[in-house]
């Protein structure tokens, strides 16, 4: 048996185990446990591909952070799904970081990272990008829509 790390991307409700049941399963509370656990706290999850389920609120909040405090890790994997993200603590508005993942048709040969800068005096500016420390002791970091 291994110990393992997930990232994903989910949406979740805070909702009681009965309120999760009741939603699911209506007035029957079908669920043995949910009847036994109904005022457990947690949260009702969605994952990205529609798959439902409850978590208890301690389990949830140990495997989950919002996308709005993450820490440079987390950003790191995020953009590696595809998402863009910022910092809150930069001074510039708008600016986002990206991941650039080389094929065959690019010059690059190995993943990079790049800076989205929009307004500047040529439009909007592209350039490459490396963290500083304070970037990676950062929890600021979130997923820009």
């Amino acid at each position: 048996m291994g110990i393992y790390i997930g990232v994903k991307l989910i949406t979740a409700t805070p909702m009681t185990h009965g309120e999760y049941a009741k939603e699911k399963y209506g007035d029957s509370l079908e669920s043995v446990f949910a009847k036994e656990n109904k005022d457990t706290l947690g949260y009702k999850v969605v994952y990205q591909d529609g798959y439902v389920s409850w978590s208890p609120k301690k389990v949830f909040e140990e495997a989950y952070r919002p996308i709005t405090d993450m820490t440079y890790g987390l950003a790191i994997e995020s953009m590696k799904k595809g998402n863009k993200v910022a910092r809150r603590g930069w001074n510039g508005k708008g600016m986002t970081l990206h991941a650039q993942f080389p094929d065959e048709h690019s010059k690059m040969t190995h993943p990079y990272l790049y800076m989205t800068i929009p307004d500047c005096s040529e439009g909007i500016r592209k350039l490459p990008w490396q963290p500083a420390q304070v970037d990676i002791f950062a929890e600021d970091w979130y997923v820009v829509d």
